[in-house]
């Protein structure tokens, strides 16, 4: 399986407008192409501006198709009228040729990732108004990603089958992020994606791979332990939290 993530910033008045297009004119589109097999759209429950548009694929050329087909771009400018202005400015001559400053949306960024813990079953989207996806990134050692997929595949994933609520998990590996991978989970609620961290249970699971994580966090915990201070760099693990707005699964 394939996953890919498109972020983008949203108006804060414009997030409505975005969820009726997803689901009106994204969501059918994807469905009818080859390959796919989910789409959601999920706002961050911590930045409300934050919007990703999650697909899973068949296989990456199943999704490359569809980018290429011209489908996606097209779909991509209908909602480029919600997205949010960047902090830069175009700068262009007015036909008396005087300069004009035009505010520039952001673009969105496009990620890809490859499933690493491969499974037949499919995300389940009922009661999509309440679910909550769970995002963990986290950089591992060069060598070490197939060990992290192993603890993860027979260790981790067993357990979280196993937690009241979470109704699907699975591993993926970056494609244009080198050594990055990144935990997914659907919940059936933020309330129990927010038990199962605070029960201890998710700090638990993280030390069965910690010791798989990148040599600057490698440095970070053992600059902890000599000081007794907490210490951050560009690599601690992320933990970020999305309500599913509008999807389906499809297959």
């Amino acid at each position: 399986m394939f996953m890919r993530l498109v972020q983008v910033k949203v108006k804060p008045e414009s997030s409505d407008k975005l969820a009726a297009l997803y689901a009106q004119q994204i969501v059918p589109e994807l469905q009818k192409t080859p390959g796919c097999i989910y789409a959601s759209l999920i706002q961050s429950s911590s930045n409300p501006d934050e919007s990703i548009s999650l697909t899973l694929w068949e296989t990456a050329h199943d999704a490359d198709a569809y980018e290429q087909s011209g489908a996606f771009q097209r779909l991509i400018t209908e909602a480029h009228p919600y997205f949010s202005d960047s902090s830069e400015w175009k700068i262009q001559l007015s036909k008396d040729l005087t300069l004009e400053y035009t505010p520039v949306s952001q673009e969105p960024v496009v990620r890809s990732y490859t499933e690493t813990t491969p499974s037949t079953d499919r995300p389940s989207l009922a009661e999509e108004g309440r679910l909550y996806i769970r995002i963990l990134s986290v950089k591992v050692q060069s060598g070490k990603t197939e060990e992290f997929a192993k603890i993860y595949q027979s260790e981790i994933l067993p357990v979280l089958r196993n937690v009241q609520g979470c109704r699907y998990a699975f591993l993926t590996e970056g494609v244009e992020e080198r050594n990055e991978v990144i935990s997914l989970t659907i919940w059936d609620s933020k309330e129990a994606a927010d038990v199962y961290e605070s029960s201890g249970l998710f700090r638990k699971l993280t030390r069965k791979v910690q010791h798989t994580f990148s040599e600057l966090f490698q440095w970070k915990m053992a600059a902890e332990r000599r000081s007794n201070v907490q210490v951050t760099t560009t690599e601690d693990l992320s933990v970020k939290g999305y309500h599913v707005v509008s999807g389906k699964t499809f297959q």
